[in-house]
């Protein structure tokens, strides 16, 4: 299963989860991500069993992805967002980040959009006084 959280910076932090493998104590996950290396990235074991790691990748793209156990054995996602042949005959699983971009953005829109708060109006200055015209005084 694939978890999915956008984070800052155009990222996205995703959760691999496989449900527990008979026979297998070690779990590894590799994919174009980092170059499909022998070790990969290791997944740790909740207490059900379960396999999981989280990583953060770049939102936007698409990776393939598969997990290799101790046994030399290959295991795809059961909850991947789309499969494709590979060269080995078989197929990789994938995860979709091209929709993550949006979302990822998204926050950044919306504090964009807003509209500052309106400012107060600065405080008016009297008006200054006219002079009263002097008008000559009547005598008595």
């Amino acid at each position: 299963m694939l978890l999915k959280k956008p984070v800052a910076g155009q990222k996205v932090e995703v959760t691999f989860r496989m449900p527990p493998l008979d026979d297998v104590v070690e779990l590894y996950l590799r994919g174009d991500f980092n170059d499909w290396k022998a070790k990969g990235v290791p997944l740790s074991q909740d207490s059900d069993g379960t396999w999981f790691t989280t990583i953060v990748l770049n939102a936007g793209k698409s990776y393939r992805f598969r997990y290799s156990d101790n046994q030399g054995r290959w295991h795809n996602d059961g909850e991947a967002d789309a499969y494709l042949p590979n060269d080995f005959g078989s197929e990789d699983s994938v995860l979709d980040l091209t929709h993550a971009a949006a979302i990822a953005k998204a926050p950044e829109k919306r504090l964009a959009a807003k509209k500052p708060a309106p400012s107060k109006p600065a405080a008016r200055k009297p008006a200054a006084k006219k002079p009263k015209a002097s008008v000559p005084k009547k005598k008595r």
